[in-house]
């Protein structure tokens, strides 16, 4: 019974780390409202909720060339553009094989936050390292 317990917490656990997909019906209006305003020519928006945030995702292939995050009351977050792994500062590779045994970077992204700070992001075994525009590691997110 404790392992069925300890079970069911962990896979609970894990559930609310990782990002959920949402229907558009399941976002607060709030929300909606701050991406149309911020994003009045976004079509197609597909939605996850992710660390507590609304991420609403649109564009390319993927229907992820670009994501923003809003917060439940409707603050902007971040906005990350999807780029080739190429173009990311020859020093993220550098740190990724150095750091992960040498783990290939999955997804790459320009990241743009409330502040107008600008970083890139590299995804790496599902997790999000996060660089300066000098490509210096900064932390994983």
């Amino acid at each position: 019974m404790k392992k069925i317990v300890l079970l069911s917490l962990s896979i609970g656990f894990a559930g609310s780390v990782i990002a959920q997909d949402l229907k558009t019906k399941d976002v607060p209006a709030v929300v909606k409202e701050a991406l149309a305003k911020k994003y009045p020519n976004t079509t197609k928006v597909s939605w996850e909720k992710e660390k507590g945030n609304y991420e609403a995702n649109w564009g390319g292939r993927s229907g992820e060339d670009t994501s923003v995050q809003f917060t439940p009351a409707g603050a902007f977050v971040e906005e990350v553009d999807a780029i080739a792994v190429s173009q990311l500062p020859p020093s993220v590779a550098t740190y990724v094989k150095a750091h992960y045994n040498g783990a290939k970077i999955k997804e790459a992204g320009k990241v743009t936050d409330a502040k107008g700070n600008k970083l890139f992001e590299a995804e790496i075994k599902g997790k999000d390292l996060l660089f300066s525009q000098s490509g210096e590691f900064i932390k994983v997110d």
